[in-house]
């Protein structure tokens, strides 16, 4: 004991006197005497505590004289059972010298109805009182400071239970665990449980909560097993069901399997509450044979099976079988809740199955399920993921109550749909509310800065994380080193990524990739060697990474290799990401008729994202017969092939075949399709300054289209046609309008004569750089003697005396 209470002192357990916080908060009470004589009575009715703190008594209630009538003291406790707080309050003040009872009947009637503050000040009240607390006292104290999550308030708690010689007790230590589980103070809760002298059932079911909740699963089902092994308990009810919950992943489907057993050997086969916890089990761990079959063997099936079920299937990509729930449902004739309606949305957006969604917003609606704040989040999530914005953000301001949740859901639902500025605005106005951003906000947030590509903002928002307190979670950072590799410092992304404390395998990967969009082929050959020898095991993710460095940077051996070695050494199955990074690779080669075999020999059906690659391919090699096989297969499906109908076109019109480019030129029409603005921004002195094609608005646009064709002049290019007309119409007109005022070289030629000379140029572009722009870049590169990056849709192309990064491929 001696060893223990010194352990507490040094925590500062030990400190039981109230604070500050709750004298200053509580009203005024009648001035009572410190040290109150109690005439005691017995009443038949009532249990109350013995003068030993310790020990309570059962039978006959001590209170004090005031309590004259056995009446009030049942109406000071009724009021308070019924949460009638101010009329228990009330009661309670005309009573002189209450006992140990009344004070434990308020503190327990302020926790019940959740007003935990004004329950743990009841019982710092009680203290300079001088009235005794006994074990239940404690009891109500720690859930309040549970709920609350009021560490502080708890610690003293705890300290004042080891002064009286309290804390040994089951049912105050069992209260104890649950509090610092809820304070994610787990070894804290460890501590409380090894030092137990004597352990009941709720004792191991709350320790295996504890590892549960805390994600320790593995922890969890190892004390499920020592008290198996160490005491003649057995599981119970709560005990299986929460062991389950351990279970619920991939990691642990032989686990699962056992408690199975051991609920059918113990009579729990038929409970309601354990089968749809082993439904839940099996969905959660991927083995949905198993769920369907348990399903079927239940004669009685509640909503909330069926909502076991139907999120089994949503999370293990089976959409159309939960979607086919609901159907089943009215059959057993089961009526789904808002649960089910949540449940259900997700299938709708793996789907793209916009008219789904709404009829399961209209349902809503007609249940009256609505506003409900889970419901309206998960709407706004499914429309825009099924690409209505508009719906999303009408469902959004009409809802009545929103949490961080629901912000974050409508900041990516605007990321989703390609609206970053419209996100970043919608981050500044949750800025003004009382929610404070977490990390899913900032890496959300990080995300539309990527995509922005403006590196003084992207410095900002990290200059936010930072001051945010998040300079070192690990979540975050991620982002941020992508962040800046997508904003073109590649250079502060490496010294962010070696400046972490702790990598993960997500931190590994957004290197490499980093890497990657800066054909620093080598640099990522590097990383990944060393991430074998020294980090976590590679996953499918960094071998899309690798496999991109190498398509990027031409490195066709290595590309190979990495390749092989995925499926020999890791075990991992290519992904249709995997096949389009070897189309890439291949394409670069210039053997299109092995691209094409390549593609038709993959076991996945190949998406637009295989095509387009072979598309872009057979533009460099002028293979218009594979071009065209790619823009059949193509076009017919649901994707924006915006992009590659120009490729096509450009190819058709490079080869003098016009009337076929009007024929894709009028296709694009009929299908609504146009041609994206091109957009060229450049960052100078924290500004950022934004071009399109012969722009002239800006102050310098004179001197800026002069330098331009200038310098187009001293490259030898004045005069020449672009080779990548849109048309016959818009080729005649380029002959007016050269090369020369395109964005991208209006940008760079802007950052040339508004930086000192031999300072970098860095430019972002929306759209690909076009054939012509990149072969000037890189004469202007030579000519001027800067470096010049410019950053397209896809890759950064680091332009220096002469020559390009990305090898003349992209």
């Amino acid at each position: 004991m001696a060893g223990t209470t010194h352990r507490y002192h040094a925590c500062g357990l030990l400190q039981s006197s109230p604070s500050n916080k709750w004298r200053t908060q509580w009203p005024q009470w009648p001035q009572w005497p410190q040290s109150p004589q109690v005439s005691q009575l017995k009443l038949q009715s009532r249990g109350i505590v013995t003068g030993r703190a310790d020990r309570a008594i059962p039978g006959p209630a001590i209170v004090s004289r005031v309590v004259s009538e056995p009446s009030e003291f049942s109406a000071i406790c009724s009021a308070a059972e019924s949460g009638s707080m101010e009329e228990a309050l009330r009661l309670f003040e005309s009573v002189r010298n209450p006992g140990s009872f009344l004070w434990n009947a308020m503190i327990r009637g302020y926790a019940g109805c959740g007003r935990y503050e004004d329950a743990i000040g009841f019982y710092w009240k009680m203290q300079v009182l001088g009235v005794r607390a006994d074990r239940f006292t404690y009891t109500f104290v720690i859930k309040s400071c549970s709920a609350s999550l009021l560490t502080e308030e708890g610690l003293k708690c705890h300290g004042a239970l080891v002064k009286v010689g309290l804390h040994s007790d089951v049912f105050i230590s069992n209260s104890l665990i649950v509090m610092y589980s809820e304070f994610g103070e787990i070894d804290s809760a460890e501590r409380v449980f090894n030092e137990m002298p004597l352990r009941d059932l709720v004792s191991w079911n709350s320790m295996v909560r504890t590892y549960v909740s805390s994600g320790k699963r593995g922890k969890a089902l190892s004390c499920l097993r020592s008290m198996r092994n160490t005491s003649s308990l057995e599981p119970d009810r709560i005990g299986i069901i929460t062991a389950l919950k351990a279970c619920s992943t991939e990691t642990y489907p032989k686990q699962g399997k056992e408690i199975h057993c051991y609920a059918l050997r113990h009579g729990y086969g038929s409970d309601s509450r354990v089968c749809t916890s082993l439904i839940d089990m099996y969905c959660k761990s991927g083995n949905m044979i198993s769920a369907e079959r348990l399903f079927q063997c239940r004669f009685s099936r509640s909503v909330v099976t069926w909502n076991a079920l139907i999120y089994g299937y949503t999370s293990n990509n089976h959409p159309s079988e939960s979607l086919g729930c609901i159907i089943r449902m009215q059959y057993d004739d089961v009526k789904p809740d808002a649960v089910t309606m949540v449940s259900l949305l997700p299938s709708c957006s793996q789907l793209s199955n916009l008219s789904q969604g709404k009829s399961i917003h209209g349902a809503a609606l007609r249940r009256g399920f609505l506003p409900h704040l889970v419901l309206e989040t998960s709407l706004v999530d499914m429309y825009a993921k099924c690409g209505d914005l508009t719906s999303a953000e009408r469902v959004f301001s009409q809802m009545t109550e929103r949490n961080l949740v629901s912000w974050n859901t409508m900041i990516n639902a605007h990321i989703h749909n390609d609206q970053n500025l419209e996100a970043v605005e919608l981050f500044l106005d949750l800025q003004e509310k009382s929610l404070q951003p977490d990390i899913y906000t900032i890496s959300s947030i990080v995300s539309a800065f990527s995509s922005l590509g403006l590196l003084q903002q992207a410095m900002q928002i990290h200059a936010y994380a930072v001051k945010s307190g998040y300079s070192s979670n690990t979540f975050i950072l991620n982002s941020i080193i992508y962040l800046y590799a997508k904003c073109g410092d590649l250079r502060t992304s490496r010294r962010i990524f070696e400046g972490m404390l702790c990598r993960d395998t997500v931190s590994w990967n957004a290197m490499i990739m980093a890497c990657a969009i800066h054909g620093e082929g080598s640099s990522a050959t590097e990383l990944f060697s060393r991430m074998q020898r020294d980090g976590p095991q590679p996953n499918g993710s960094t071998f899309v990474s690798i496999l991109s460095a190498c398509s990027i940077s031409g490195l066709a051996d290595e590309g190979w290799m990495y390749f092989n070695l995925m499926q020999q050494k890791y075990g991992l199955s290519p992904q249709i990401e995997h096949y389009g990074c070897m189309v890439d690779l291949i394409g670069r080669t210039g053997d299109l008729d092995f691209a094409l075999s390549f593609v038709e020999r993959i076991p996945l059906v190949p998406t637009a994202r295989i095509w387009g690659s072979l598309l872009a391919a057979s533009r460099k090699s002028k293979r218009i017969d594979v071009a065209e096989a790619a823009a059949e297969k193509i076009f017919p499906l649901k994707h924006d092939n915006t992009g590659c109908y120009i490729i096509l076109h450009n190819l058709y019109t490079d080869l003098g075949r016009w009337d076929d480019a009007e024929k894709v030129r009028s296709s694009m029409q009929n299908h609504g399709l146009l041609r994206t603005t091109a957009r060229s921004v450049v960052e100078l002195d924290n500004k950022a300054y934004c071009f399109i094609n012969g722009d002239k608005s800006h102050a310098e646009a004179s001197l800026t289209h002069e330098v331009s064709d200038l310098l187009s002049k001293k490259i030898g290019e004045a005069g020449e046609v672009p080779s990548a007309a849109f048309n016959v119409q818009e080729a005649l007109a380029q002959k007016k309008n050269s090369p020369c005022q395109h964005s991208v070289r209006l940008a760079v030629c802007f950052g040339l004569i508004s930086s000192s000379p031999g300072t970098p140029v860095l430019v972002k572009k929306n759209v690909r750089i076009c054939d012509d722009c990149h072969l000037a870049i890189k004469q202007i590169s030579e000519v001027c003697r800067r470096h010049i990056t410019v950053g397209d849709s896809r890759i950064y192309h680091h332009f220096k005396e002469g020559s390009c990064s990305c090898g003349d491929y992209w």
